[in-house]
């Protein structure tokens, strides 16, 4: 029987083990945690009362990809659920911009913007799910509907700075805009990064941006499941440092990060291959806060506390101006911060009257310090007398991510920024997910295509690359 290795018992290893299994291979997967789930694991905090997410929290890609759809997850004990409204915005004033799972009500509240909103998110917002297989996969390939890549492509190739300024008349709608796109951890004059807020939007007015019931964990649980039931084998507890050290197989693929495949590759990777990943940047960091408080965050507008994920980075100018400093290596006064109210959706993950509130900061990479104050600062900025319902804290710095999880180099929880040829080549154009060195080696993590967040489509695009080349049907 053809056999398999898979390093990693993220969601990307976890996707990977599960076609590779299907297709009738041995899969043995190694993870080095005493549990599986990478960065979408979920833990028992403040006293065992609440169950936080370390990493990922909410999942607007989770919810559309291909590779948890054609797993069947929500099969396999996954549900997904909703709080009242995707996402919102609060701005200076009081009032904030809300995105709907609904376009037509997100428009109407944009006023002037309305018209111009609607125009710019259709492609995503018509067919959310045509949206996740345009975007999440290789450059060099194929798409299934060329055309809806191709109406995504003519809106999101442009810097967002210029896209939503000439577009939008409304701070609102630029504000609203501007928050999506810095999912992408980019200056937003760069190239490319409209689509970000293209995608996120349009996916949110008609997806949604749920959470996984009962925590993160819950979807790599539910791949675990499916991996099994095809026959694939998981031991947790066992870190792999030099591939040496693995059994021997047909098939190995690695859900790390390019600096840690070279120090487990060793000399045994050469030329421009090995000088891409010795070299690889993994741009702007988080800085990480978790909450347990005794009620939900009293909000200047009350709305808000039903938005499951909240952007907390004032105006469109203070957007651009925050993320540039953190890309430039300078931690800005108000850094841009990502919140989302968990419990809004799910309030069995913490005692009855208590709420979570999970939030990170963008920071320069490898910061030393520990934004807590800054986030706190953003987010009673926008909602006054919201320290006092703090009961517990519990932060993670840069340094701490990464001694959670490796592949979180520098606190940096992209595999890599898509800054410069990186956007493209993740770790290089052609081929992504095959590395040069003897054997049959492949590379499943987000630092190949599509990138980041929790969706699989890194490992599930990895395994059937590694499924064609050993001519096996693809499961």
């Amino acid at each position: 029987m053809t056999t398999a290795v898979v390093v990693g018992a993220g969601p990307n290893g976890l996707t990977a083990a599960a076609v590779l299994a299907r297709a009738g291979l041995e899969v043995t997967v190694l993870e080095r945690l005493p549990y599986v789930g990478g960065a979408s694991a979920s833990i028992a905090a403040f006293g065992d009362q609440a169950i936080i997410d370390p990493g990922a929290s909410g999942h607007p890609f989770g919810i559309t990809s291909p590779a948890f759809r054609a797993l069947g997850l929500t099969d396999h004990g996954l549900e997904w659920v909703h709080a009242d409204y995707p996402m919102a915005h609060p701005l200076p004033g009081g009032r904030a911009a809300i995105l709907h799972q609904d376009a037509e009500r997100t428009a109407r509240e944009l006023g002037v913007d309305a018209r111009a909103w609607l125009r710019m998110h259709q492609p995503a917002t018509d067919d959310p799910e045509g949206t996740a297989e345009a975007i999440l996969g290789p450059l060099l390939r194929i798409p299934d509907d060329p055309l809806l890549l191709a109406r995504i492509g003519l809106r999101g190739a442009w810097p967002a700075t210029l896209l939503a300024r000439t577009a939008f008349r409304s701070g609102a709608a630029q504000a609203l805009f501007a928050g999506s796109v810095t999912h992408a951890t980019l200056p937003l004059g760069h190239l490319m990064t409209s689509a970000f807020g293209v995608a996120f939007g349009g996916v949110g007015h008609s997806a949604g941006w749920p959470f996984a019931k009962g925590g993160s964990q819950s979807i790599a649980d539910a791949l675990r499941r499916v991996a099994e039931a095809a026959g694939a084998r998981i031991e947790t507890g066992v870190d792999v440092t030099d591939l040496r050290e693995l059994p021997q197989a047909d098939l190995i693929l690695l859900d790390v990060t390019p600096h840690q495949l070279a120090r487990m590759a060793g000399d045994r990777i050469e030329g421009p291959y090995a000088s891409r990943i010795r070299t690889w940047k993994y741009g702007p960091a988080v800085s990480k806060l978790d909450l347990l408080l005794d009620g939900p965050v009293p909000w200047e507008d009350e709305r808000v506390a039903g938005a499951g994920t909240v952007h907390l980075g004032g105006t469109f100018a203070e957007i651009i101006d925050a993320e540039h400093a953190v890309a430039v290596g300078r931690m800005p006064e108000r850094p841009f911060v990502l919140a989302t109210q968990p419990t809004a959706a799910d309030p069995e993950r913490a005692p009855a009257g208590k709420h979570l509130l999970w939030a990170y900061a963008h920071v320069p990479h490898g910061w030393p310090g520990d934004a807590s104050a800054a986030i706190e600062a953003q987010i009673e900025r926008f909602a006054p007398g919201f320290r006092d319902r703090i009961l517990e804290r519990r932060p993670m710095t840069p340094a701490a991510l990464e001694l959670w999880n490796p592949n979180l180099v520098g606190g940096s929880i992209g595999g890599g920024t898509l800054a410069g040829t990186q956007q493209l080549a993740r770790p290089v154009l052609a081929h992504p997910y095959r590395v040069p060195m003897p054997g049959r080696v492949f590379l499943c993590s987000s630092s190949t295509p599509p990138g980041g967040g929790v969706h699989g489509m890194s490992g599930w695009h990895a395994a059937h690359a590694a499924l064609r080349e050993i001519g096996v049907h693809e499961g």
